[in-house]
């Protein structure tokens, strides 16, 4: 049997483990990418678990030799590359006012130009495998705010790059799309809520209650949801869907 490879970024913890353990079901290998090992490690075990392969490359995407060193090292391996998900990169949430340069450039780098290099570093051994590319984004791209303002602005830069790949995949049949989550239980939204519960002087219970009606939504997503989204988006079933943005978020964003 032809043995089937996916990368994914950002599969230490929340929605990128989340892909990973559900890409087990589907893929015969899956190559785990980021910072942190130890928690690499543990995502490995869980793919393994699974009955997938599983490949530990722990490098830092804001450098730019590390995408080339990801695709040789897979290649390497596995000899093929059938679906690349772009998830890693957490851009602080900040007031327009408070973000630093260094803070902007830190976000750029890792979630958009990480993406960007490892994309086109990727883009051989996908046009050779007819393969698929699933960048992540989030309904700030779509609902900036000045709270947020790094959110929104580089989430925007995400979504017209899977557009701008998009049409080059059509001519060399490497299918792209954008999935864009709303507010889901992660690490990093627990921490953003606990912060929020603390200078509100209320309970995180709360703090969420208080978030969802915001946003007017009934609960939040999980990671395991964006998961299935993404592994449908590169299922044959969906392959003739590209240049889509996807958007799984109970209902938050409600412009046509």
């Amino acid at each position: 049997m032809t043995k089937t490879v996916a990368i994914v970024t950002g599969a230490s913890q929340g929605i990128g483990r989340a892909a990973a353990m559900r890409l087990a079901q589907d893929f015969s290998a899956l190559v785990l990418v980021a910072r942190d090992r130890t928690k690499l490690e543990e995502t490995a075990a869980a793919v393994r678990a699974g009955g997938s392969e599983a490949l530990v490359i722990d490098l830092d995407l804001t450098e730019p030799t590390a995408a080339a060193m990801v695709v040789e090292r897979t290649l390497s391996a596995f000899g093929r590359i059938d679906a690349l998900l772009n998830i890693a990169g957490a851009v602080p949430a900040l007031d327009v006012f408070q973000v630093t340069d260094e803070q902007w450039d830190v976000g750029l780098e890792l979630k958009l130009h990480g993406a960007r290099r490892l994309t086109i570093q990727a883009w051989g051994a996908l046009r050779a495998s007819k393969g698929s590319v699933v960048f992540m984004s989030g309904n700030a791209a779509v609902t900036p705010k000045t709270a947020a303002a790094a959110v929104g602005a580089i989430n925007a830069c995400i979504e017209a790059l899977a557009k701008a790949f998009a049409e080059r995949g059509i001519v060399d049949d490497v299918q792209i799309n954008c999935v864009s989550p709303g507010a889901s239980i992660t690490g990093r939204r627990m921490a953003l809520l606990e912060r929020a519960a603390t200078a509100k002087g209320i309970s995180v219970e709360a703090a969420k209650q208080d978030f969802l009606g915001q946003a007017g939504i009934a609960r939040f997503g999980t990671a395991e949801e964006i998961a299935d989204l993404m592994a449908f988006v590169i299922s044959p079933a969906a392959h003739w869907m590209t240049g889509t943005v996807l958007r799984l978020d109970g209902g938050e964003v409600r412009s046509v």
